[in-house]
């Protein structure tokens, strides 16, 4: 069959330009105008018809598809899903083909070219999205913000449609703020800093398409006070565990000046006191161990001691114990101490120190009178004052009138201080040092010459006592009734006199110290333009300079610090003002006064435990040694304190464990029990030699003995230790008991009452002779031995001559036996005689100690020290020579010399005889 051709003159016909559109994920683009390919060459078969439409671009990914090839229908679809995330739009060129001439497609032809271009139209799949997962704004309080601040979401959609956000919203109900659509948040109303100081919000949002936010998104809006200039980021409350050392008390402080520049800063930190026992935490031993720990001169005269038996003169003051035992007296105008004469010091020369703790306030009334502290005045005829101190008119006076035997010359007498510590109701340090005719003023350490010296006479030499009084001043004379006059108002503590000797500045400031105050923490890293300046209690820190970032690092290093062991617990108030300068402006900031407070927690309180052997058993020749025997050589003093277990969970029933600790005591009392120890008879003794190098002193009664100073613990071992006691006639005392207690801070806190017992052992010839010696006839008593009885002992015609060699060695037993016993007398004797000697020049060389130790008890009440046989002794002597020469004559058949001694009574010579 012969293949028909047709001739295929004409090419295929499109448009130019086509435009399309197609939905994401979907593959059909309709297309404007409709893709129609035309050929003038139909209706020839092939020629006319349009086999094909192919595409031309950069991997366009669509295809063209021919409906129907007579009509030149065709249609354009993407050969995938396509996404408008990805691409938005599409450009290529389409070109239609027709057959050709026959079935085979030859000679076909192209039509020109067109250009399409394809958009994607969007799918609303994606959710708005907040740029950011939180938002934070601060406003100040009292204000109506057009914006606090803007939130922004996202929406990943590609057309304008389902890609912008046209609508935000707060989801919280019931806040002061609102949102536009823009996401500009305002505040609807004033918010208040005391009403609230944050608000937290959530908020969402919606695209064009209505798509809501999956998720909501947090603003916090802080509300921060009105700017005020300041100190700010500090705590109103501090608290200091004792022992911790020193503790910053602004760690985070900062000074705010709303802007405004400053050109410099000063800074000043006060500590307040006051409250806390004498001015400060101090040390609260009593005045002899301060005096003794701070190496003072000895022979000071404490004026106003503790009340006691020996110290009753104290008794009718009124006492303001304060805190942790420390001692004060006060005196309301109506009370007055009369010093005894033998505590009043004697011969003051012209060197001595007066010093006192006082406390005291302006005088009430227009007029204000004399207050005196001291006064040393005629007790009886005359009303002349020898030497006062007295407060008049807020001055400080010191009267002192020397007599014609020590100067005859118009001299300085009167010595006047204006001082505004004196009226200003706070505790302060006094100290006179005289050196005759120069006078200093010591208060709180710092030195202070009179204002005003006026000069007197002498006072001329009678025969009249005087009377030393506290808090008064005693007028004996002129008077139609002795009375007191020029009664002080305050408070006193610590008052001493010491005769011959001045006090140097560093002992007064050692007695004076404060034992807390401020500090700077880590002062090598402050910044070296700083300025700074403390007062010498260091309860006032001054700091000054221009740069404000360095200021504030300096005020964060300011510290409180406590160097007692104890502590005493409470409140220490802070002050701290601030005055600012700034650059060249007549109006600068104030910033205002803070005041905080420091809390001293309760320390944990030791416990002061004695231990040792409790019972003691001595022989009585022991206790007649000159050293005596050591009553505590087995002494051991621990202290422990509670602490908290830290590893316990449950805190409010945390057990506690105790815990080891060391520190000082400041005195020991030995106390004997019972009937006092009998004067010349019996003593306590402690060797000086066991005091040197340490801190401590004792006094020594026939009622006890008191070591005292403040030292450790292991000193105090050590000196008790040492403490003898000795019984010259044991016989009569078999028993002794004894109480020590220690203490540390004056009473404060006190040990155990360790009791310990001495018992006497007496061996069976000593309880023979005490028993003898009580039931012995009287003196002269006259017991006659029967020559009858000795001849029934000894018969002569029974003796065989063989029993004659064992009776000589009888005898000469008996005389070995009363040769031991006259040596042991002997020794004894020498050894009494010896210790009489030791005891003598120890009583001369502790003439000027403070320690009191019995000497030889023989020379008490003008008793000689020569040996004295007792009665039971004697007769044991006489006893034996008279057995041994009556046996001797006797057995010897000596009729002379049996008639001599086997016949002699035998006589109880006296102890007090020759």
């Amino acid at each position: 069959m012969k293949l028909q051709i047709y001739m295929n003159k004409h090419k295929p016909w499109i448009e130019t330009s086509y435009h399309g559109v197609i939905t994401e994920n979907t593959d059909i683009v309709l297309l404007d105008p409709p893709l129609v390919a035309l050929d003038k060459d139909a209706p020839i078969p092939y020629a006319g018809e349009i086999c094909a439409f192919n595409i031309h671009g950069l991997e366009a990914p669509f295809e063209a598809v021919v409906l129907n090839g007579t009509s030149g229908e065709g249609q354009l679809r993407a050969r995938g899903l396509v996404d408008c995330e990805l691409q938005k739009e599409y450009t290529f060129i389409i070109q239609a083909h027709d057959c050709g001439s026959g079935p085979g497609g030859t000679e076909g032809k192209k039509s020109h070219k067109a250009v399409v271009h394809i958009q994607v139209n969007d799918v609303n799949e994606f959710a708005p999205v907040f740029r950011e997962p939180q938002y934070r704004a601060a406003v100040t309080e009292g204000k109506i913000y057009d914006s606090i601040l803007q939130v922004e979401a996202t929406d990943q959609d590609c057309s304008p449609q389902y890609s912008q956000i046209c609508n935000y919203q707060i989801i919280t109900t019931n806040t002061p703020f609102a949102i536009d659509r823009n996401g500009n948040i305002r505040n609807t109303e004033k918010l208040s800093y005391d009403r609230q100081q944050q608000y937290e919000i959530q908020v969402t949002a919606w695209d064009c398409g209505q798509k809501r936010a999956l998720h909501s998104v947090p603003v916090c809006i802080d509300v921060k006070p009105v700017c005020k200039p300041g100190w700010q980021g500090w705590n109103k409350r501090v608290d200091y565990e004792p022992g911790t050392g020193s503790k910053q008390l602004f760690p985070k402080m900062h000074l705010e000046t709303c802007g405004g520049l400053l050109s410099s800063v000063r800074t000043t930190v006060e500590l307040q006191t006051s409250h806390i026992g004498k001015g400060c935490d101090r040390e609260t031993y009593s005045e002899k161990s301060l005096q003794k720990l701070c190496g003072a001169s000895s022979g000071s005269t404490d004026l106003l001691p503790a009340p006691s038996t020996a110290t009753n003169w104290t008794a009718s003051l009124v006492t303001d114990s304060g805190r942790d035992s420390d001692l004060i007296f006060r005196f309301e105008g109506h009370q007055a101490a009369k010093i005894p004469d033998w505590v009043v010091p004697q011969n003051l020369t012209d060197q001595f120190t007066i010093a006192t703790w006082m406390k005291h306030g302006p005088s009430p009334g227009l007029r204000a009178e004399k207050e005196t502290l001291l006064c040393n005045s005629d007790k009886t005829e005359m009303n002349r004052h020898h030497y006062s101190l007295y407060v008049h008119n807020c001055r400080l006076v010191f009267l002192l009138r020397r007599d014609f035997t020590q100067v005859d010359t118009f001299r300085p007498a009167e010595f006047h201080w204006k001082l505004e510590q004196i009226c200003d109701k706070e505790w302060h340090y006094y100290v006179i040092n005289v050196e005759f005719p120069v006078v200093t003023l010591y208060v709180d350490g710092v030195t202070y010459d009179p204002y005003l010296v006026t000069d007197d006479w002498p006072i001329h030499p009678s025969q009249i006592d005087v009377q030393l009084t506290v808090g008064a001043c005693w007028q004996g004379g002129e008077v139609t009734k002795p009375r007191f006059t020029q009664y002080f108002r305050g408070s006193l503590s610590g008052l001493t006199i010491r005769p011959g000797k001045i006090e140097s500045q560093k002992v007064i400031s050692c007695l004076q110290a404060c034992k807390e105050g401020l500090d700077i923490n880590s002062l090598e890293s402050l910044d070296k333009n700083i300025k700074f300046h403390f007062n010498p209690a260091q309860s006032i820190l001054v700091m000054e300079g221009e740069d404000l970032e360095n200021m504030n690092a300096a005020v964060r290093k300011v510290s409180y610090i406590n160097s007692r062991q104890f502590p005493t617990p409470g409140i220490r108030r802070l002050h701290i003002s601030t005055a600012v300068q700034c650059f060249g402006e007549d109006t600068c900031i104030t910033i205002p006064d803070i005041d905080a407070v420091v809390m001293v927690l309760q320390p944990s309180e030791p416990r002061i435990t004695i231990t040792g052997v409790e019972r003691l058993s001595w022989p009585a020749s022991d206790l007649r040694e000159p050293g005596g025997i050591a009553l505590f050589q087995d002494l051991h003093i621990i202290s422990t304190v509670t602490r908290a277990d830290a590893t316990a969970h449950d805190t409010a029933h945390r057990p506690g464990v105790l815990e080891e600790i060391i520190h000082n005591l400041d005195y020991c009392d030995i106390l004997v029990l019972g009937e006092e120890l009998r004067l010349g008879q019996e003593s306590l003794q402690l060797q000086r030699s066991a005091l040197l190098g340490k801190h401590l002193d004792a006094t020594n009664s026939t009622s006890g003995m008191s070591i005292y100073g403040v030292d450790s613990m292991s000193n105090y071992e050590q000196v008790i230790r040492q403490v003898h006691y000795s019984n010259w006639q044991p016989g009569q005392v078999t028993e002794r008991r004894f109480r020590l207690t220690c203490s540390e801070l004056n009473g404060r806190y006190t040990s155990n009452e360790f009791n310990l017992e001495v018992s006497v052992v007496l061996h069976n010839s000593e309880a023979g002779e005490h028993i003898s010696h009580m039931v012995a006839p009287p003196q002269y008593m006259q017991v006659v031995h029967h020559p009858s009885m000795i001849h029934d002992l000894f018969p002569s015609h029974s003796v065989p001559s063989a029993a004659t060699v064992v009776i000589v060695m009888c005898i000469a037993a008996l005389v070995v036996v009363v040769v031991l016993g006259i040596y042991r007398i002997h020794l004894t004797h020498q050894q009494e005689v010896k210790f009489a000697e030791m005891a003598k020049e120890t009583d001369t060389t502790w003439d000027d100690s403070a320690l009191t130790i019995t000497v030889n008890p023989m020379e008490v009440g003008g008793i000689s020290p020569h040996i004295m046989l007792q009665d039971d002794e004697r007769a044991l002597v006489m006893h034996a020579a008279y057995i041994t020469m009556c046996a001797l004559s006797c057995g010897i058949k000596a009729p002379l010399w049996r008639t001599m001694f086997c016949n002699l009574p035998l006589f109880f010579v006296p102890a007090t005889g020759s």
